[in-house]
Parts: C-alpha cells; sequence; structure tokens
C-alpha cells in the first residue's frame, strides 16, 4: 500500500517525460542498454505495426472482392471464363509475392490505378447513393502497389477457398431450391452461398494469416511497415538486433493470435448448424 501512494506521489510529482525517462533508465538498468533503445522506440515500432494491420485488412477486402467473384466464376461459370478465371488464377500462385509486389511498384501505374478506383466508386454513387468512404488522394505508391500485390494474390487463394466450400453444397439444395420456384442464379446467392460462405471461414482464417505476415514483403519497396521500421532501428544500433527482431515477433505473434481467436469464434458463432466446426 505504501508503495502504491510513493508512486502515486511520484507520478503526480514529475512530468510526463521525466516519467518516460524514468521507465527507460529502471528498463535499461534491468535488462540492458539494448532493451532501453527498444522501449524508447517502441511508439515508432507500433506506428509500423499499425500500418501493418491496415495493409492487412486492405490486401484481404480486394483479395475478397475479386476472389469470391473468380471462385463463383470456376464453380458456375461457362467454359471461356472459367478457363480465363484458371489461367489467371495460376499465374498469381505461381509467382513469387516479391515479384509481384516489385511488379506492382516499378511497373504498375499507381495513378492509373488510383483515377480508376475513383471512377469506380463514382459509379457506384451514381447508381446507388453517396457512398460511405472515399478514395484517398495522400496514399504513398509503396503503400496502393503493396494493397494491389497482396490483395491480388489472395484472391488467387480465396477463389480455391469459396470454389472448394460452393463445390461442397449438396447438388439437392439447388435441386430443392429450385423446385420451390427460384431461378438459377436466386437459387445460387440465396441457399448456396450462405452456407458456401460459412463453410469458407477456416480456409479464409488461413489465408488472412499468410496475408498479415506476407505484409513484411513490403519491406522490398520502402513502405514503412514494422518489419521495415525495425530494420531502421537496428541500423542505428547493430547490437540491439536481437532485441528489435524479438520484440517485432512478439508483436506479429499478438497480431496473429489475435486474428485466429477471433475468427475461431466467427467459425463458431456462424457454423451451419449440424456440422462440427
Amino acid at each position: 500500500m505504501e508503495g502504491t501512494v510513493a508512486l502515486t506521489e511520484l507520478s503526480t510529482a514529475l512530468p510526463a517525460g521525466q516519467l518516460s525517462s524514468l521507465g527507460e533508465a529502471q528498463v535499461g538498468r534491468y535488462l540492458g542498454t539494448d532493451w532501453e533503445f527498444v522501449y524508447r522506440n517502441g511508439d515508432y515500432l507500433l506506428r509500423g505495426m499499425a500500418v501493418t494491420i491496415v495493409l492487412t485488412l486492405t490486401s484481404i477486402l480486394v483479395g475478397f472482392l475479386a476472389g469470391f467473384p473468380a471462385g463463383a466464376l470456376e464453380a458456375y461459370g461457362s467454359g471461356y471464363s472459367r478457363a480465363f478465371v484458371r489461367k489467371v488464377g495460376v499465374l498469381l500462385r505461381g509467382t513469387p509475392i516479391l515479384v509481384i509486389m516489385l511488379f506492382t511498384y516499378f511497373v504498375l501505374p499507381i495513378e492509373v490505378v488510383l483515377g480508376a478506383a475513383e471512377f469506380g466508386l463514382r459509379s457506384v454513387e451514381f447508381v446507388l447513393g453517396p457512398a460511405p468512404v472515399t478514395v484517398p488522394t495522400d496514399v504513398p505508391d509503396a503503400f496502393v502497389a503493396a494493397t494491389i500485390a497482396l490483395g491480388f494474390r489472395s484472391a488467387a487463394y480465396q477463389s480455391q477457398i469459396f470454389r472448394g466450400a460452393l463445390g461442397s453444397i449438396d447438388e439437392g439444395q439447388m435441386e430443392a431450391a429450385r423446385s420451390i420456384g427460384m431461378g438459377r442464379l436466386e437459387a445460387i446467392r440465396h441457399v448456396i452461398v450462405p452456407q458456401a460462405l460459412r463453410r469458407s471461414v477456416p480456409g479464409f482464417q488461413n489465408e488472412f494469416t499468410i496475408v498479415l505476415k506476407d505484409t513484411s514483403i513490403a519491406f522490398a519497396i520502402g513502405l514503412g511497415e514494422l518489419l521495415k521500421r525495425s530494420h531502421d532501428l537496428f541500423t542505428q544500433q547493430t547490437t540491439a538486433v536481437l532485441e528489435v527482431i524479438l520484440f517485432i515477433s512478439l508483436l506479429y505473434f499478438v497480431l496473429t493470435f489475435g486474428t485466429n481467436r477471433t475468427l475461431d469464434y466467427v467459425s463458431n458463432r456462424f457454423a451451419i448448424p449440424g456440422e462440427s466446426s
């Protein structure tokens, strides 16, 4: 109790900057100067973690928006559309993500991509009304390139997840839907797709984790995500390489563990009744 009172009095007596210095001194005293260096630059690394989280979310969203229609085309499309989607998927899955990212950053015209995205959003607004989001104009080119690379590579894998989920639905479901007067597209939309989305959660969970870890590849094009910022730090103090790596490994573990536990809950919450999750 006395120690708590003393600590409270100390915190009220010292300004925030001196409290921070006191914390650094304690870390340096018990763990060494290298961990003190990591502690002092913790905010810098946490901002990199924020970039990693946003990059993961945007890439997964792009992958879903492109991957789900691609999976549906592979499951129900005609010969030409199915063959085209399959060939593009094989190309993306067979190309290293680093090569794809370098291509999108150094070859792909980012301004044209942003212009096309803004035009598409305005078209949607014209048809459906004001959209809840706008295309930002100050996004770094490296972030856009990394999102495109990770998103479309993820789409190639997500398409297979959704194709398998759609194919796993018993044909009797389609026949039952058609027998009560639904058209083919109505049956797919209202009967097949809801069940397939639920069955695809475990595979989607794995893909989400892979994309999260693959964001570190954006280091190659200079994006200031978690790995890039850690590299910036241990080039300043080379004796703290191990400590910085251990700290960012802990951050990656927290992110992947939290993501897996969240998606486990989603999988259990929306599992098809009667099926084991």
